[in-house]
């Protein structure tokens, strides 16, 4: 059965018709469509651009399918509809085309140095063998794969790249040619700057970006996913670390502080920017809501923060949104997002695949 929806339809403004006829939107109006909401304001389905379903909280692989079924529906019940994962140690293809579960964009197994990154989640590999597995996380995924630009060195005491410039050049390379678009994991000022240089696609955190790091972004198109949500826990990260590695506690502070500002400049220079919430690991699920406010905290207008966590991240994503044709997926809310972002807490209705959710 076909369904009708009326309200004002984001990002144009406008009140109008919607027919949802399978998995699909038409303008056109479809007799004895049944009518699930009329009122309110119409958001194409949420996306949460960085997160992980095969992370359980706790930084620990998941180990059935299940998991990361439940993990999925927990971010589609608060109204997301789409997602990219970052790097999961377990596979779950299965859940592609899976009813009931969001649009999916999946890296493989992030590609790590050894004893550079969260134990047993990613493949970690010298450099002479990066390339090679990036090539087969290519393979893994579905159009992404996904780097550790740097981790904490502990024989230097903090933040450093993972490897050198070389390799880092290699593996985007390796990504591109496999068919793949490249995320790296960054936080410090060299490894993002070695990063953008190798031609990446997005910049996952990047506190360590600077005035200058930002304009080559905006020049090249890279993209920024902030996980604000995530730097807001670097206090903890470094208090546990402090008694050994006191440089490095300190400078994970001054980048959590610094961040705000450096999130607004990239937005102020057109950086393309993307909610993601880094969920799986220290993040739990279903907080996208969290994340958008956070953005606009840091000064980012409600309406581009809606953007960047509905129809231009579904676009970049290559998921349509409400248009002709476009997928049947949508979020309805009883006050306009764009007077008051805090309406995205609370979805009235929920549409996925063209099946109501909520």
């Amino acid at each position: 059965m076909a369904l009708h929806v009326r309200g004002t339809v984001l990002p144009d403004g406008e009140v109008r018709d919607l027919w949802l006829v399978g998995d699909r939107v038409t303008f056109e109006p479809v007799a004895e469509a049944e009518t699930i909401s009329d009122g309110g304001w119409i958001v194409p389905g949420l996306v949460d651009a960085h997160c992980h379903l095969g992370i359980a909280y706790g930084a620990k692989p998941i180990t059935s399918l299940d998991q990361a079924r439940d993990l999925a529906h927990t971010d589609r019940d608060a109204g997301v509809l789409a997602l990219r994962d970052a790097g999961s140690p377990y596979p779950y293809p299965e859940l592609d085309d899976e009813p009931g579960v969001p649009r999916l964009a999946r890296a493989g197994r992030h590609v790590a140095a050894p004893r550079r990154y969260l134990r047993d989640i990613g493949v970690e590999v010298a450099a002479e063998e990066v390339a090679a597995a990036v090539t087969a996380q290519a393979k893994a995924g579905t159009g992404w794969v996904k780097l550790i630009g740097d981790w904490i060195d502990r024989e230097v005491g903090d933040l450093a790249p993972s490897w050198d410039a070389a390799t880092m050049t290699a593996a985007v390379e390796a990504a591109h040619a496999a068919g793949a678009r490249a995320a790296v994991h960054t936080f410090s000022e060299e490894g993002v700057e070695v990063m953008v240089k190798a031609g990446v696609d997005s910049v996952e955190h990047g506190t360590g970006l600077s005035l200058e790091l930002i304009d080559e972004m905006a020049r090249r198109g890279t993209a920024l996913v902030p996980t604000m949500i995530n730097i807001r826990t670097f206090g903890k990260i470094a208090e546990q670390a402090r008694d050994k590695f006191a440089g490095y506690a300190d400078h994970m502070i001054a980048l959590r502080d610094n961040f705000p500002e450096v999130v607004l400049a990239a937005h102020e220079a057109g950086v393309p920017i993307y909610v993601g919430t880094d969920a799986g690991g220290g993040i739990r699920h279903g907080l996208a809501a969290e994340e958008m406010l956070y953005l606009h905290e840091a000064g980012i207008p409600a309406v581009d923060v809606l953007a960047a966590a509905s129809w231009r991240a579904r676009e970049w994503l290559g998921f349509p949104g409400l248009v002709e044709g476009g997928l049947a997926d949508l979020v309805v809310y009883d006050a306009d997002p764009r007077k008051d972002l805090r309406v995205v807490r609370a979805p009235r209705r929920i549409v996925l695949r063209g099946a109501v959710i909520k």
